[in-house]
């Protein structure tokens, strides 16, 4: 989006004034339609935003300074990142971190040693890369960045600046017409599970999105991957050839914990396993080549014996490696939290293959659980966006076996309207959602015995008016549970509110979106909102 000179626009040099100018450039729509008219000269889209670099004082070639590792992928690839970024910066370095989409507020997108930079930094170096942009925008045709490409940009300032040691960059849709690929010379390149996704956008095949992703490769930079479909392997394998990429298939953890034990992973699931060993070969990538500042943790290959021969080498872990992967967080990927008789059970899974794990992950919590506990009642919040096959996703959920199953748009609040769509045009998609479930429900007569009035389901217009019925139970008998719009569902019978009421534990798995991950992380931890890091 251009901002057009008549635009009405917070100009403040504040934090606030920058949050406006970012709300006017976000348009992903047409970001989306402007990447596909691109595709098929991916020039174009290196050209333009090798431009709006240039434009705010840095040339490509002082992105080398950065140590970059890039990553991308389906499934996994922040989740690998986080990893990364932990296990390198508990050996000792300086790390920055690029990373979308945001949760709860957009300077989690950029992080040093871990954590998003503070209001004060993302401040000071918005407006001087806002201002270069802005100043230069007339002799470029009025040209400016869209949302991603500015959030781009400015990380590039922020960790050159800022003079950190190596970069961990996750690439946000694709590889090879993505705008964080101007990199020319990363350390190392990493490549993530493969699935479906984004068709329209990189291809109705996985072995098309290969391609795409492959895309990151560069000559002579080593990349890793993990065990992939034959077919994308073959296309990353023969891309890797032709660019002239020395390209590796990661071992399996269990291939590590032979030699040291069991290794613990701070992200819940068994498909974390994957991305654990991904982060491992990418950091040992950088590891083997610097001495580790404050451990000295040493990094030995693991004998031939050891190890399978189709598979690069696994290397023994150092104190300060475990402890990066122990300590690794990424909020909305298999989180849990506990909000007294309630947990929530939170992860952005968005794709069949993701939806997969994280089904895997909440049923295997609810096997414990039930162990431990009296088996409690079991809800469902769920949305999806886009292209995305809502009933493919949700026939996915049907084994866990949910009482009450909600629906509400990516919105953390009723507003009128949320990036130009009205809140009764998302509403749509969400009765869409509730009528595909219905549906799933009724064809599915296991579940029907399971449950003694079936799984119900129910629209709500935001994600805090749907947390609120959840909660329905904590109001007292004379104090109203929920101020209630004209536009909330709300159950018809009154035996719905008792049934909460009466439940010893509620376990509320939410997913289908990061974006509603993040909304509703927004209410149950209020804090992420409004805290500043120094």
């Amino acid at each position: 989006m251009v901002l057009g000179q008549n635009a009405v626009v917070n100009r403040t040099k504040t934090f606030r004034g920058a949050l406006c100018i970012l709300d006017h450039l976000q348009n992903n729509g047409a970001a989306l339609k402007r990447l596909r008219e691109r595709q098929d000269n991916p020039a174009v889209q290196f050209q333009a935003m090798e431009g709006f670099l240039h434009r705010t004082g840095v040339t490509v070639g002082e992105l080398d300074k950065l140590n970059i590792i890039h990553v991308t992928g389906t499934k996994g690839k922040g989740s690998t990142c986080a990893f990364a970024e932990s296990v390198l910066r508990n050996n000792g370095f300086r790390t920055g971190f690029y990373s979308s989409p945001h949760l709860v507020h957009v300077r989690e997108r950029i992080r040093i040693n871990g954590w998003p930079i503070s209001k004060g930094l993302f401040t000071k170096y918005f407006w001087e890369t806002y201002e270069q942009l802005e100043e230069t925008k007339d002799s470029h045709g009025g040209t400016m960045p869209f949302y991603f490409q500015f959030l781009t940009l400015l990380a590039f300032r922020v960790f050159l600046k800022e003079q950190v040691d190596l970069t961990v960059i996750e690439v946000g849709i694709g590889g090879q017409y993505d705008c964080t690929n101007i990199i020319r010379k990363p350390w190392v390149c990493g490549i993530t599970s493969l699935g479906l996704d984004h068709c329209s956008l990189l291809g109705d095949t996985t072995e098309k999105i290969a391609w795409q992703k492959a895309g990151i490769f560069k000559p002579g930079v080593p990349a890793f991957t993990v065990r992939q479909q034959p077919g994308s392997l073959k296309v990353l394998q023969r891309r890797a050839k032709e660019i002239g990429c020395p390209l590796s298939v990661c071992p399996d953890l269990e291939q590590y914990e032979a030699v040291v034990g069991p290794v613990r992973l701070g992200l819940a699931g068994a498909h974390q396993r994957l991305n654990a060993s991904l982060a491992l070969q990418l950091s040992f990538s950088w590891l083997q080549h610097h001495e580790a500042k404050k451990t000295g943790d040493s990094l030995t290959s693991v004998p031939a014996a050891c190890r399978l021969s189709s598979q690069t080498d696994s290397f023994l872990l150092g104190t300060a490696t475990l402890k990066g992967l122990q300590e690794t967080e990424w909020l909305g990927r298999s989180q849990t939290l506990r909000r007294g008789s309630v947990t929530y059970y939170l992860d952005g899974a968005h794709t069949t293959a993701s939806i997969q794990s994280c089904v895997c992950w909440f049923r295997e919590e609810m096997q414990q659980r039930d162990h431990t506990q009296n088996p409690g009642l079991r809800i469902l919040l769920f949305n999806t966006t886009g292209e995305r096959d809502s009933a493919a996703l949700l026939r996915l959920l049907l084994p866990c076996r949910f009482d009450y199953s909600l629906f509400c748009p990516n919105i953390p609040e009723t507003p009128t309207a949320h990036l130009g769509i009205s809140v009764q045009q998302m509403l749509v998609r969400c009765r869409e959602n509730q009528l595909i479930w219905q549906s799933l429900n009724a064809l599915d007569a296991t579940h029907q015995r399971h449950c003694n009035s079936g799984s119900q389901s129910l629209v709500f217009p935001c994600i805090l008016s749907a947390l609120q019925w959840i909660n329905w139970r904590k109001q007292t008998a004379s104090t109203p549970a929920v101020s209630l719009s004209s536009n909330r569902i709300f159950p018809d019978s009154a035996e719905l509110p008792d049934r909460l009421r009466e439940a010893g534990q509620i376990s509320v798995l939410v997913t289908g979106s990061l974006h509603l991950v993040g909304g509703a992380l927004k209410h149950l931890e209020p804090s992420l909102s409004t805290v500043d890091y120094k």
